[in-house]
């Protein structure tokens, strides 16, 4: 998993946590052996990190989303099949998974914009999944040992800090620009962890060597922080946070025809009103059309 800096020092009281593992190797859907696709089916790769075999059930009701049944939602309005496929990334759906197709991807949308290109696949935002709290962000939060002096992120100058890879805004992109207002120097070179994991377990230990470190993760995981038992309780704490970013959100991809976009597009905005969606992909208003542009 991945995560980013917002609310600045308003989560600088102890917030104890734990993170949410990173799916083994074993377990990566990308390795997990591809079912045959319809040659007329609409493929969905879902990159959701909440999506139930990318997550862990670790939290009852959390984390478990069953994009399977938004699946069989869009086939009812299409008229024809539709396969959905999991993976971590973009690359390891289109090798392992997809046959190389790619119609509409669900996913984090700094991931999707970022890796897209990188694909050379082309995606167009058709909406964002808003969570149980109504919210189509999420914010990077800037932890450091439970012992440590530090109180807010302004007091982590001269300390190592743990990033997310550039791909993951709330972890990387957020969390630079708030050090840069607090005026916390930082290297040229970003130190960076894929998963949240990596970057806490890298703290915990360096901390009891006598070394300042600090990392940021996702929000996102911190509902699961203490069910997943990666770390334990009380080894982490908050000290900042960044300003939202945009969480999970669906990009058409130029495969998708300007008819079957639209259809897509109606589809997603009536999650909001089928309360066994909602509840299916753990939504409060199922997805949202994105924000007007502003001139």
């Amino acid at each position: 998993m991945s995560a980013n800096l917002n609310r600045r020092e308003a989560l600088a009281t102890a917030l104890s946590l734990s993170v949410l593992p990173a799916v083994a190797a074993a377990d990566k859907p990308e390795e997990k052996p591809a079912a045959p696709i319809p040659s007329n089916a609409m493929v969905v790769v879902v990159m959701d990190p909440l999506a139930a075999p990318l997550s862990c059930p670790c939290v009852k009701g959390y984390a478990q989303r069953d994009y399977d049944k938004l699946g069989k939602h869009l086939e009812a309005k299409l008229g024809r099949p539709v396969a959905v496929v999991y993976a971590e990334t973009l690359a390891g759906a289109l090798t392992k998974k997809s046959n190389g197709r790619a119609d509409l991807v669900i996913g984090k949308d700094s991931v999707i914009r970022t890796t897209a290109p990188e694909n050379k696949v082309t995606v167009t935002h058709l909406a964002a999944l808003t969570g149980k709290d109504g919210k189509t962000t999420q914010t990077g939060l800037v932890c450091v040992a439970a012992a440590d002096k530090a109180l807010t992120a302004a007091d982590l100058k001269g300390y190592t800090i743990y990033f997310g890879t550039a791909d993951a805004e709330e972890k990387h992109g957020a969390a630079v620009r708030v050090f840069k207002d607090l005026g916390v120097e930082l290297p040229a070179k970003l130190e960076t962890c894929v998963a949240c994991t990596d970057g806490a377990t890298k703290v915990i230990e360096e901390a009891k060597a006598g070394k300042k470190v600090a990392t940021v993760i996702s929000s996102y995981a911190q509902p699961l922080l203490e069910g997943c038992g990666t770390i334990k309780k009380g080894d982490l704490r908050v000290v900042g946070e960044t300003d939202p970013v945009p969480f999970v959100a669906a990009f058409a991809t130029g495969t998708l025809s300007p008819g079957d976009r639209d259809t897509v597009t109606a589809a997603l905005l009536e999650v909001g009103k089928n309360k066994d969606l909602c509840a299916a992909l753990e939504t409060r208003a199922g997805f949202v059309e994105p924000p007007a542009k502003k001139n």
